[in-house]
């Protein structure tokens, strides 16, 4: 075995008694409509707050091996279903928006390693997307950016980590109740306008209770403190399932709930 996948495999396997592998398995995933939630969002953009709205679709697809991407043709024999994860939100700033749409995907058996992922940000200066596919013996992230000293490529991330931008669903699956505590390698988010190599951080999770204060309803509190000073904190729903209520990073990426409500799921 390669030395990338096995350790890949040992850090899942360490991982495995804090997160419920059948998270995912739930029939409520099976009705054909979409978890759609909407937060009350702010982000710090050109050094200012700004405020907005934010939305989370949730929904189950059954993707095809030989594109992977969802399929159109479910009489194939080779499909295998993911849940996809999609977070979409145009930031006002005091000459031009600036848009951010990302989806994520996971295998339904397996919420905590990322299986894909695609995000773009567009504002007044261009484009900048990035795709990351996960081979089965590494992460290959593709990037295409506006900026200088940037513009296309493609790059090997690290295999055995979690990524920043997929802990509002990862964490989901967290087995709450035993107020797990532990280590794990993260990569620093990717919804950003440049294509720069991502950072990693030695992250330390920890799950408590969350004050009645803090959320609407009860809530798991679970901290993920990434390196010294950078710390974020993510609420979610005590009942299955487990919706994220709130969130707030150290550098100013909030969310709270506004309101949820299962649709029909979106088609291209």
């Amino acid at each position: 075995m390669p030395v990338e996948t096995h350790a890949r495999a040992t850090v899942l396997t360490k991982l495995g008694p804090y997160f419920d592998s059948q998270w995912a398995m739930n029939e409520l995933w099976e009705d054909s409509l979409a978890e759609v939630a909407t937060y009350a969002a702010e982000q710090v953009v050109d050094d200012e707050i700004r405020r907005f709205d934010c939305t989370l679709i949730t929904q189950k697809e059954e993707f095809t091996p030989q594109y992977n991407v969802k399929t159109d043709d479910y009489a194939r024999k080779d499909l295998f279903p993911v849940l996809k994860v999609s977070q979409m939100y145009s930031v006002p700033t005091d000459q031009y928006p600036r848009h951010f749409l990302t989806s994520l995907f996971f295998r339904r058996d397996q919420p905590v390693p990322l299986y894909k992922l695609t995000t773009s940000v567009q504002d007044g200066c261009g484009t900048t997307f990035k795709a990351i596919n996960d081979d089965g013996l590494q992460y290959l992230e593709v990037y295409d950016s506006y900026r200088d000293k940037q513009g296309a490529g493609r790059r090997q991330l690290r295999h055995e980590v979690l990524f920043e931008d997929a802990l509002p669903y990862t964490l989901r699956s967290l087995r709450f109740a035993r107020f797990p505590a532990f280590s794990v390698a993260v990569c620093a988010t990717r919804q950003t306008n440049d294509a720069q190599p991502p950072a990693y951080y030695a992250a330390q999770v920890r799950v408590a209770d969350g004050l009645i204060a803090d959320t609407a309803e009860p809530a798991w509190r679970v901290t993920v403190a990434l390196a010294d000073r950078k710390e974020n904190v993510y609420w979610f729903g005590k009942q299955y399932p487990n919706l994220l209520l709130r969130q707030t990073t150290w550098d100013g990426r909030n969310l709270t709930l506004k309101s949820t409500r299962r649709a029909p799921c979106p088609k291209p």
